[in-house]
């Protein structure tokens, strides 16, 4: 099943609010508008607000408390960082942001231990055979990381 196409920042920020909504979990968002504010625009002149293009990049970052606490920044490139219990999975396409969150708060997300080489990795399964897999770069993990653990 291919995921929901999510064109523009405003629409992911409309499917995040709703997964917070069915996982009753508090939302805080934040936009920076235009090309002098949002962060991959440095190249920008001050005070140009429109890209090359005419266009007006839209950026938001996205803050869900609960557990685990997560947060979203989603740039107008179609990507996003996803930042779960401060392991960070850089790069998530915007069309899989949703999936992603369900799986997190849907409970099929699980950490994985390896013995060689260590390590502790993260990992967030997607429809289709996909995962998002990242270490678990923390010297103490949280409770949440380590009950999710599905051993080696």
């Amino acid at each position: 099943m291919n995921p929901p196409h999510l064109p523009t920042t405003e629409s992911a920020v409309r499917a995040i609010r709703e997964i917070a909504q069915d996982y009753r979990l508090k939302m805080t968002v934040t936009d920076d508008i235009g090309a002098d504010r949002t962060s991959r625009r440095t190249a920008a002149g001050i005070g140009t607000a429109l890209d090359p293009d005419g266009s007006l990049p839209h950026e938001a970052f996205v803050g869900l408390e609960g557990t685990p606490a997560v947060s979203v920044r989603l740039f107008p490139e179609d990507d996003a960082n996803i930042t779960v219990d401060h392991v960070e999975f850089p790069d998530v396409p915007r069309d899989s942001v949703p999936a992603f969150l369900r799986s997190v708060y849907g409970g099929l997300a699980y950490t994985k231990s390896r013995f060689f080489p260590p390590g502790l990795w993260l990992v967030v399964p997607l429809p289709g055979d996909t995962a998002h897999k990242e270490l678990v770069t923390l010297t103490h993990p949280s409770p949440w990381l380590l009950q999710i653990s599905r051993g080696r």
